[in-house]
């Protein structure tokens, strides 16, 4: 087992585990109406065009473009009105040459039109004639068949993550189920004996269960379950029971605490005995979550988080989320949410050390954005609570100037 503080960095912890593994991709049939922030097992195929009819985007007469060639205010071109395009209905004529048709937003386009009129380009006649002040062009003010999404075409990869626009989508055209990749179970297993759970009276030394409920948060948001498994006190009987059930039952497993180099935390040696190839990394060159384990027992991630709150979700964010996205089979990944501001304080970081430094956005005169650094130990859960951002100094940066921008990454 590697011994801890042979440190490596973020991006190394996760080849060495991608190299290693082949997730297994489970799928569930689920009505669109639930499918919001799922992703999707395959490609989702058009059945049809989109719109399947020439509809009209504003609301005014439906013409033929020629006919408006050259009309102005001082010299405007009249065309007789001869019906209306009802809505949700068939245009019932077909337009002839210096004819007009009333048409309203979205309404079907009569045959032998090829443009429509803005409303307040035109003027009705008592005599049933309408004046039009503005030429139009062939195509102008409506959309073609299949000019949005045509039929057979693939409208929703696989591997992407549904939002709004996509269900949307996905309900115009007449798609209500689909195939999504079923949730991963991760175990979430609290360690400790001075933790106990939230509703209950803490005495002195002991501290409510904080990252079981945060991290619990952050997967169902990323799209998957948290199976929780209470709180296992410093045993290695109970740990190692607590763990080989957790991985009997669910897909992968986190542990907060237990992961320090102390002699009572024995989490890093226990998954080393559950499976093959057991303790990959067992320590982060980062601040906060230094001492991280990343275990596999087979194609089970087992992962060992700080027990600081703030260190537990920091590495959540930058270590769990894009595993899980991995064993999700997420193809089109989205750039993570960020922001650029100008940075308030000057920041030190130790140089080779990849810093995540929580910001507050404060929103300055005339717009800009300003980065305020929230300080403070990495067990003190409200840091993250009052920031709404982390900013990542790299390795060979030795600190941050105070007005300098930079990017803060929005936290999940």
């Amino acid at each position: 087992m590697p011994e801890f503080l042979s440190l490596v960095t973020p991006e190394e912890a996760l080849q060495q585990l991608f190299t290693r593994i082949r997730p297994e991709i489970k799928s569930e049939k689920i009505a669109t109406t639930d499918a919001l922030n799922r992703i999707t097992a395959e490609d989702i195929i058009s059945p049809q065009d989109l719109p399947d009819f020439r509809r009209s985007t504003v609301d005014g007469y439906a013409v033929m473009a020629k006919d408006t060639h050259g009309a102005s205010e001082s010299l405007p071109a009249y065309l007789k009105l001869v019906g209306e395009v009802l809505m949700g209905k068939r245009a019932p004529i077909t337009l002839a040459s210096s004819q007009c048709v009333l048409i309203h937003t979205g309404g079907m386009l009569p045959e032998g039109a090829d443009a429509v009129v803005m409303l307040e380009d035109t003027q009705a006649l008592d005599s049933g004639e309408i004046e039009i002040y503005r030429p139009t062009a062939s195509g102008e003010n409506l959309i073609e068949i299949g000019e949005d999404v045509s039929a057979g075409e693939v409208v929703v990869s696989r591997g992407t993550r549904l939002r709004p626009a996509e269900i949307g989508g996905l309900m115009a055209l007449g798609i209500t189920t689909l195939k999504a990749v079923r949730p991963p179970l991760l175990a979430l297993i609290s360690s400790g004996d001075e933790v106990i759970p939230p509703d209950q009276t803490p005495t002195p030394g002991q501290v409510r269960d904080v990252n079981s409920y945060t991290l619990a948060s952050l997967i169902q948001k990323l799209g998957g379950e948290a199976v929780h498994y209470g709180i296992i006190p410093d045993s290695r009987n109970a740990m190692r029971k607590a763990l080989s059930r957790a991985l009997g039952e669910c897909d992968h497993v986190i542990v907060t605490a237990g992961s320090s180099a102390s002699a009572r935390d024995l989490t890093a040696e226990i998954m080393n005995e559950l499976g093959s190839p057991g303790v990959l990394v067992h320590g982060l060159h980062i601040k906060p979550g230094k001492p991280t384990i990343l275990a596999l027992a087979g194609n089970q991630v087992m992962i060992g988080l700080p027990g600081n709150p703030v260190s537990a979700l920091v590495i959540a964010q930058v270590l769990v989320k894009p595993i899980l996205e991995h064993y999700l089979g997420i193809e089109r990944r989205r750039p993570h949410p960020a922001i650029e501001a100008e940075l308030t304080l000057n920041v030190s970081s130790q140089a080779g050390r990849e810093d995540w430094l929580p910001v507050k956005l404060v929103e300055h005169d005339g717009g800009k954005l300003l980065a305020e650094p929230v300080f403070g130990k990495s067990n003190l859960i409200f840091i993250l609570a009052r920031a709404d951002g982390l900013v990542r100094i790299p390795p060979p940066v030795t600190g941050l100037e105070a007005g300098s921008l930079v990017s803060v990454r929005l936290l999940d």
